[in-house]
């Protein structure tokens, strides 16, 4: 289950987001990085290169957030293959949810951001990284 930091960021977002995330914890251990975010954070990811959108327009910037960061737990950021393996159970997960009517919206993965499960037509992975298609 979640820590409270994690529960925290968790609350910050849609309920869909939400619903995939109590899901996906059950059977994979993962950390809430980030939900929604200020004008200060954001731009602050940008300058960092976590983000290549400027406030508002990401979808973290919207309450509540139509993005959100999870990552398995313990995070290892030299890990790659691991975060991928753990986007495909997140996709898997709502995908399932989708179908069954607990959730409205089809995600994407910042690994595939065109949806064509191609990993390697990618200008910037950002692995940690699922948004709601609105």
């Amino acid at each position: 289950m979640f820590g409270q930091t994690s529960k925290d960021r968790l609350e910050t977002c849609h309920p869909d987001l939400q619903a995939i995330c109590n899901e996906v914890v059950v059977r994979s251990d993962c950390s809430i990085v980030c939900g929604h975010r200020t004008k200060g954070a954001q731009e602050i990811a940008v300058m960092g290169g976590k983000s290549k959108t400027h406030w508002p327009d990401s979808k973290h910037n919207q309450s509540p957030s139509l993005a959100i960061d999870v990552a398995p737990y313990p995070i290892d950021w030299s890990d790659t293959k691991r975060f991928c393996v753990f986007a495909g159970r997140f996709l898997d997960t709502a995908e399932r949810l989708l179908e069954e009517g607990v959730i409205t919206h089809k995600v994407r993965w910042g690994g595939d951001w065109d949806r064509d499960s191609s990993t390697t037509d990618q200008t910037f992975n950002d692995l940690v990284h699922f948004e709601l298609i609105t």
